[in-house]
């Protein structure tokens, strides 16, 4: 690690500490020649995430449109935004931890509507019926009349 100050190469660590829920450390360093201190961050790479929509184009994975899309469902409902947050990470690391590289639209879906319908039955029904694309209240009907017999 080159310090910023003088470019010298040997340093010390002085401080450690985790940082975003130990998602990563930061780091105070000491510049072994003219003492200059400086912060360095660690974070664990990650492959890439890319999501294969229904046209067969691909784009990188996107928290924030998957938030989006649970605000709206979520809208005044007992839900919070740590909630939801919590979710897409659940989400999102199963999929990280698949090493697959891509997954479908359709797969993030379908894990995000298992997780709203363990939170609030009502987020679910709303979450579906946008992302299922219903056109009628019969479709409508048939997915409240699955969700009661369950």
């Amino acid at each position: 690690m080159k310090c910023p100050a003088c470019g010298y190469t040997e340093n010390k660590v002085i401080d450690t500490r985790p940082v975003d829920d130990d998602k990563s450390v930061r780091r105070r360093r000491e510049c072994l020649k003219c003492q200059y201190r400086f912060t360095t961050y660690e974070t664990i790479e990650t492959i890439p995430l890319m999501v294969v929509k229904r046209d067969n184009s691909r784009e990188p994975f996107s928290r924030n449109k998957i938030m989006n899309g649970l605000i709206k469902a979520c809208q005044k409902r007992p839900i919070s935004v740590k909630q939801m947050e919590q979710l897409i990470d659940t989400v999102e690391a199963e999929f990280q931890n698949s090493m697959r590289g891509e997954v479908t639209s359709d797969e993030i879906g379908q894990r995000i509507m298992a997780g709203l319908r363990e939170l609030d039955k009502v987020a679910y029904i709303r979450f579906i019926s946008v992302y299922r694309k219903f056109e009628d209240v019969d479709s409508f009907l048939e997915e409240l009349n699955r969700l009661k017999e369950n």
